[in-house]
């Protein structure tokens, strides 16, 4: 029997509402930092399969989420693509050489450095109750992109903006063969035991909107229609954040099965909106979720009356904060957990 989340993902309006948090599985855990303590670094966290599978599974073992996320990272893909990955701790992630110093061409595939990845999907598989959903996911296009052009995050992503005007060839470039390897990757977490994937577009907010048709529509489309293709069962959510008033036409044009929506969304705009039917994620403030109190309870029971005449599954506007108490992922979990469609 599908657990309750890939119903909800697939259409399904139930009496009650799935819930899972993105990056679930993290340092607000004791668990994880003792892990991650034991293990070193994030990325040989990620690449040792067994140590990946446990931190997938932890917040399922605490809290009972109905859905459990890969644990690894975006940056896999241009990784794999042959660029170097290192994180630096207070600094956040850094990729070499970088594509605004060096032609694509110039690097050389390392293919096997998915392989991990999907061992650990099928050990998180393997251990996970059949009502719960595995999620694999990948990074967007556009967001592995910023990446990968200017070696590391940004706050309005600008050296890339500015090769996409620049020279749309070259950065086309870029984005057909980031395309190509998140099909594949994408496809072998689905082999190896996903049930339902997520795009993260992390940094969709950032662009002008013929520049987000351009580069975030269309290239996201290519990958849910290849997907489709293969795996036509499989829901596919699309996670555009900062987009705004944009999201309907993601939503038409991407052929998404979900949407995720970020805290700045007004859910009665988004309902109102978006198509009907069409399955909603979201969209709690992960700073209300940290800040915990009355105004988390009121708010968690807002949203949930809000998307109560379609599929909701109740998460975060984005990644939960490590400084989060345990103790308001219970609340907020116990508000999910008593609300009940109405008849």
């Amino acid at each position: 029997m599908p657990g309750l989340l890939f119903q909800t993902l697939k259409g399904e309006n139930a009496a009650q509402r799935p819930i899972w948090l993105m990056r679930q599985a993290g340092r607000y855990l004791p668990e994880y930092r003792a892990l991650r303590a034991e293990k070193g670094g994030f990325l040989a966290l990620v690449y040792d399969s067994e140590a990946a599978a446990e931190i997938t599974l932890q917040p399922i073992r605490r809290f009972g989420f109905d859905g459990a996320i890969l644990f690894s990272d975006i940056l896999i893909v241009p990784y794999a693509m042959g660029q170097d990955l290192a994180f630096t701790a207070g600094e956040g992630p850094r990729l070499s050489p970088t594509l605004i110093d060096t032609q694509l061409a110039a690097l050389h595939a390392v293919p096997e450095r998915l392989t991990p990845i999907y061992e650990t999907v099928r050990q998180v598989r393997a251990r996970l109750g059949s009502d719960k959903t595995l999620l694999g996911f990948a990074g967007s296009p556009w967001t592995v992109a910023t990446y990968m052009v200017a070696g590391e995050g940004s706050r309005d992503q600008h050296v890339t903006r500015a090769l996409a005007y620049r020279d749309p060839g070259a950065f086309g470039a870029i984005i057909d063969a980031i395309v190509a390897v998140t099909v594949e990757y994408l496809a072998g977490q689905i082999a190896a035991g996903a049930e339902a994937v997520q795009l993260f577009d992390s940094w969709a907010g950032s662009l002008a909107p013929d520049q987000f048709e351009r580069w975030v529509i269309a290239p996201n489309a290519a990958i849910v229609k290849s997907l489709k293709q293969r795996f036509p069962d499989v829901p596919v959510i699309g996670f555009p954040k900062g987009a705004g008033e944009k999201l309907p036409a993601y939503a038409a044009g991407t052929g998404v099965d979900a949407l995720g929506l970020d805290e700045t969304i007004d859910p009665l705009w988004a309902n109102k909106t978006l198509p009907a039917g069409l399955p909603v994620q979201g969209n709690l403030d992960p700073l209300l979720l940290e800040a915990g109190g009355n105004a988390l309870e009121e708010r968690t029971h807002a949203l949930l009356e809000c998307f109560a005449d379609r599929p909701h599954c109740f998460n975060l506007g984005h990644g939960i904060g490590q400084f989060t108490p345990i103790e308001h992922v219970e609340q907020v979990l116990g508000a999910v957990r008593r609300w009940r469609l109405r008849a």
